[in-house]
């Protein structure tokens, strides 16, 4: 029995200024939760200094988290959801048009 898809993934060559800010991390991570038609509980974000951002959303379905370094060009992903594995995804997707990544490398589990 397969009770949700979680997805881990590392995208590389972003563009830093994508991923630096909170304000903008935040933008693109809340704007992808609702386009996947995720139910949002709650959200903490964290600025490091100089740059770079951790996020977690709390949604119904279990959670997406994301960490980024700009330095690397890198982001961390990890979209889990219970449920319709076609949201999780969807958000994949969404996150790889919003971000733009050179290359990415990714791992679907079926979770159950």
């Amino acid at each position: 029995m397969i009770v949700g898809r979680h997805i881990i993934a590392e995208l590389y060559g972003v563009n830093p200024e994508l991923i630096s800010r909170e304000e903008t991390v935040r933008s693109i991570v809340e704007e992808v939760v609702d386009e996947a038609g995720l139910n949002k509980v709650g959200s903490v974000y964290k600025q490091f200094n100089p740059h770079g951002v951790t996020g977690i959303v709390l949604i119904s379905e279990s959670h997406v988290s994301i960490h980024t370094w700009p330095e690397y060009e890198l982001v961390n992903l990890d979209i889990f959801t219970c449920g319709n594995p076609v949201k999780a995804e969807k958000a994949f997707k969404l996150f790889l048009e919003r971000f733009k990544p050179k290359s990415y490398r990714h791992y679907m589990l079926d979770r159950g």
